[in-house]
């Protein structure tokens, strides 16, 4: 059996913030008309950044979700980022933002095929229902993740809330597909 190592990729990060007061979304617009707000369709304002690339939703409640990032610095540097831009249009902030990562998307590829079918009877927690969706929905009870795979060997891995939780999963899940025959390199 050859052993290939996966190649992962974190797709988007998506972390929260609160500033612990509340911030006046028209002060904001009024300094930024670039931002996108309105308040009859969704009551948070949109605020885009292009480096790094990622979009924050604020609250004027003062919470904050950054999207878009591709790694927890990315996220809280744009965070920062995202502050330091209030505050240069007058906005007043007073503390350090609390961040939290909330998810961790990353995509990946285990470079061998899969049978399903018989991960569907050997692996716990999974749900596969070819008819409904062609991967398998593996739930891995630690780190706390959900992974969705796929005959190809491909694969999406969600619900990390750190980066290191997605490549401790995925080595798991492959460890565990070879030791099981699952897993078939050309």
């Amino acid at each position: 059996m050859m052993r290939v190592d996966a190649t992962i990729k974190i797709e988007n990060v998506v972390a929260s913030a609160t500033l612990k007061q509340r911030v006046d979304l028209n002060a904001v617009v009024k300094g930024y008309p670039g931002v996108e707000y309105r308040p009859e369709q969704f009551p948070g304002l949109v605020f885009r950044l292009k480096r790094p690339k990622t979009a924050t939703l604020i609250f004027n409640s003062g919470k904050m979700v950054c999207t878009g990032a591709k790694s927890e610095k990315e996220s809280r540097r744009a965070v920062m980022r995202v502050i330091r831009e209030l505050k240069k249009s007058g906005i007043i902030v007073s503390g350090k933002p609390e961040l939290k990562i909330q998810n961790i998307v990353a995509s990946g590829n285990l470079g061998g095929q899969i049978d399903l079918e018989k991960c569907a009877y050997d692996l716990e927690k999974n749900m596969y229902e070819p008819e409904q969706f062609p991967g398998l929905i593996y739930r891995m009870p630690v780190p706390k993740v959900v992974i969705l795979l796929f005959a190809s060997g491909k694969l999406v891995c969600t619900g990390a809330k750190r980066e290191q939780d997605v490549y401790v999963a995925v080595s798991k899940l492959h460890l565990e597909l070879e030791k099981k025959e699952l897993i078939f390199y050309d």
